[in-house]
């Protein structure tokens, strides 16, 4: 019966958790702690540390642990797991499978011709965002930022290396 109610609570939180790991974080503790008890605020608290220390989504890891905690086993951590994920799973399967039979609509193309450039924009205005005065008054951030540019556009590096190579020269000159 936990298990059911790891899997409706966790596919819950999956279902309607907009806005990233960080926001869905308040329905978990809704629902682990106030709603069904599995663990105190203390322990909810230790978990979302945990969960910002270790590699992945602070939800995705913060469900797997709370799983865990609730049923005392593997097991429950795979279906809080499942569960948040299985949602979006679903979503993404259905849209593809919906741009697969639309794929030559003119109308989609467009949109989607539309979005790569809305989404150069949002990661530019991400970008600019996060430069202050002081960076562009330090010419070395422009070279390594242009050459990394350069090299990855025109020569088709691979990013994760032009980012390693940017980050150990970055290192290097600071």
């Amino acid at each position: 019966m936990i298990y059911l109610q790891l899997f409706i609570t966790f596919f819950k939180i999956g279902l309607f958790g907009f806005g990233g790991g960080y926001a869905m974080l308040s329905l978990i503790q809704y629902e682990v702690v106030a709603t069904h008890g599995w663990m105190t605020v203390e322990e909810f608290t230790d978990v979302v540390a945990i969960s910002q220390m270790t590699p992945g989504p602070i939800s995705i890891n913060t469900a797997t642990y709370a799983g865990y905690t609730a049923t005392g086993n593997v097991w429950g951590a795979a279906v809080a797991t499942l569960a948040l994920c299985l949602p979006s799973f679903i979503i993404m399967l259905t849209i593809c499978k919906l741009f697969y039979v639309f794929r030559k609509n003119l109308y989609i193309n467009t949109v989607f011709k539309v979005l790569r450039f809305v989404a150069v924009g949002l990661i530019t205005a991400a970008a600019l965002m996060l430069v202050t005065k002081d960076t562009f008054a330090d010419i070395a951030s422009v070279v390594i930022l242009s050459v990394a540019f350069i090299v990855t556009w025109k020569f088709k590096v691979n990013p994760i290396i032009t980012i390693a190579l940017a980050g150990l020269f970055g290192a290097l000159y600071y």
